[in-house]
Order: C-alpha cells, then structure tokens, then sequence
C-alpha cells in the first residue's frame, strides 16, 4: 500500500510493530478520538508556523494549504466518530510528539529546521500506521484512512523540502538524530494507546 511513497517508508526507521497494530484493534474508539486530536494539533500546528514565521513565503502557502486539509481531516473523523456514536473526549497526549519535541533547538534557524524534521516524520508515521490498519478495519473505516495516504504523504514531503531549503548546511545528521529517537518511541512500550503510542506494555 505504500509502494507508491517509497521516500516515505525510506525515510522511517522501521515499521509499526504488528503489537500495537493489535492493539489499535482492540481500542477502536480510542484511535479514532486520538486521531481527531491529532487531526486537530496538527492544524494548530501549522497555523503556529504561519504566525512565527511570517517572512517565509514557502513556508506560509505549503503551511496554510496543510492547515485545511488538517481541519478537514478532524471534521472527517468527528463526523464518523458522530455516526458510531462515540463521544469526542480530552485525552492526554502520547509521549510521542514530546519525545521528539523536547530536542527542539533553542536559536534560529536551527529551531524551524528541527521543527520540520520532526513535523515530516510525524506525518510519515501517520501515513504508515493508516496503511498499516486498513487491511483489518471495517469497509467504511479502511476506506477513509485510505483515502488520507496521498495528503499525508504530501504533508510529509512538504516539511522535508522546507526543513532543507531553509537550512545553509546539509540536514543529514540532524534528521539521523530524529530517526534514532522516532523509532525508539515507535518500538518502546506504553502504558496507554495512541495513534503514535508504541506497543502494549507487557504487565
């Protein structure tokens, strides 16, 4: 399914493992209201980059076209989540996007550059856990995250290219920094499941 995005599965350093795909199984109200948040903070997200970062040009068309596609996304999910009946709760973020957020540069531009490393291999992983689940998830629910495989692939793209065209220096090692960190998230147990969270915690 992702053959098509061979830059994309390059680019992650590993596959979901088949324990949290399981687990996603087993929890499916729960993804579906971690993935309306996540919808949501990405959309938050890039409407923050346009905010701070009002002098990049690139930055601020790719930013605001990814911002409505976000939106729609979560309006997407609430409007399934509305038909199954499941409630839109507050949820407590995964240790995922902190995990990788905390290692932000502090000064300029090595700051934006870090934040869109880390906002490409979000999406990378989003676009591999939504083909990962779609082969075992019901026809209307397969066919969604389906559906949302080429803009998050896209979405991916997009932050990789600003990541490199506003950096004076190759970006090679810093994006080798996050890779190594992205795949111990993604492998390491977790207590709780999220659409980013690693596999079930052995108790």
């Amino acid at each position: 399914m992702l053959s098509a995005y061979p830059e994309l599965v390059e680019f992650l350093p590993c596959e979901s493992p088949k324990a949290w795909v399981n687990w996603a199984l087993e929890n499916q109200t729960l993804l579906l209201n971690d993935h309306a948040h996540c919808e949501k903070k990405a959309a938050s997200t890039a409407m923050n980059l346009m905010y701070r970062y009002v002098d990049r040009d690139n930055l601020l068309h790719k930013m605001s076209r990814l911002a409505r596609e976000e939106l729609l996304h979560f309006e997407q999910v609430h409007k399934l989540m509305r038909s199954r009946d499941i409630a839109y709760d507050h949820l407590s973020a995964s240790r995922y996007a902190d995990g990788l957020r905390k290692h932000i540069r502090t000064h300029e531009p090595a700051r934006l550059i870090d934040i869109m490393i880390i906002g490409a291999f979000v999406e990378a992983r989003s676009c591999e856990r939504f083909a990962a689940l779609a082969p075992h998830l019901d026809e209307e629910l397969s066919k969604f995250y389906i559906s949302l495989l080429k803009s998050e692939a896209r979405h991916f793209e997009d932050y990789l290219e600003l990541a490199k065209e506003y950096s004076s220096e190759p970006i090679d090692d810093r994006i080798a920094f996050f890779r190594d960190l992205e795949e111990k998230l993604i492998t390491e147990p977790d207590t709780e499941f999220r659409m980013h969270s690693g596999p079930p915690k052995v108790v």
